[in-house]
């Protein structure tokens, strides 16, 4: 009778401890090559909980959750990150996350986290292997890089720089043309005839004044 005690005693925490546990398996490896992933999460729970959640982690510290899933025995709630498009569904013994439009940078390590919400204790699984998902370049990511600048501010500069151009064009334009104007100027003499300073008798009015200087007799 004693013997029996004992071996109930010895059992039955060894049993609440299993029941409560949740034991998680992923894929250790997986390629993409267009931009979408199905990462499956399978775990195993006996214990009596009704409303669980499970979240996908990225990085070896698991410090970025890119995306979740709660569910009871009536109602689903999902969400996720700006950074990720990511939709969790869970399916039984499983819990699998659809990722779409990834690119290189997102390659890295990620984690399957599955809780137990309610009734408590408070149980999670242990941290598993993780899965690698390294995702490949396509054709269509791998280009030159594009101007971060706004296309208004492109638009914006071409205008101001055309209107100075034809600004200065015009200045010089009218500054060639009134150079011309006085060049064409200085081309005609002016044939007006010179009158003398005051008008000699037997000379005609129009004849050019004489110099007598010349004339005058060498004095020592």
């Amino acid at each position: 009778m004693l013997l029996g005690i004992l071996l109930v005693l010895f059992f039955i925490p060894t049993a609440d401890v299993t029941e409560n546990k949740i034991l998680v398996a992923q894929h250790p490896l997986l390629i993409v090559t267009n931009q979408t992933a199905t990462l499956v999460c399978n775990y195993t729970y006996n214990g009596t909980g009704k409303e669980f959640r499970a979240s996908l982690h990225k990085g070896t510290d698991c410090s970025v959750e890119v995306c979740s899933i709660s569910w009871n025995m009536t109602n689903i709630r999902r969400n996720t990150t700006k950074e990720f498009n990511c939709q969790g569904d869970h399916d039984k013994d499983k819990v699998i996350f659809n990722l779409w439009n990834m690119n290189a940078n997102q390659t890295d390590i990620y984690f399957c986290k599955i809780e137990v919400m309610y009734p408590p204790p408070y149980v999670y699984n242990e941290k598993s292997n993780g899965t690698v998902i390294h995702v490949k370049e396509t054709s269509s990511q791998i280009q030159e890089p594009q101007s971060t600048i706004p296309l208004w501010i492109l638009t914006t500069v071409t205008g101001i720089l055309a209107l100075y151009s034809m600004l200065i064009t015009a200045g010089f334009f009218n500054y060639w043309k009134s150079k011309k104007c006085m060049y064409h100027q200085s081309d005609y003499m002016n044939m007006t005839p010179r009158h003398p300073p005051y008008k000699n008798k037997g000379y005609p009015s129009y004849a050019p004044t004489r110099d007598y200087t010349a004339y005058r007799s060498w004095q020592p």
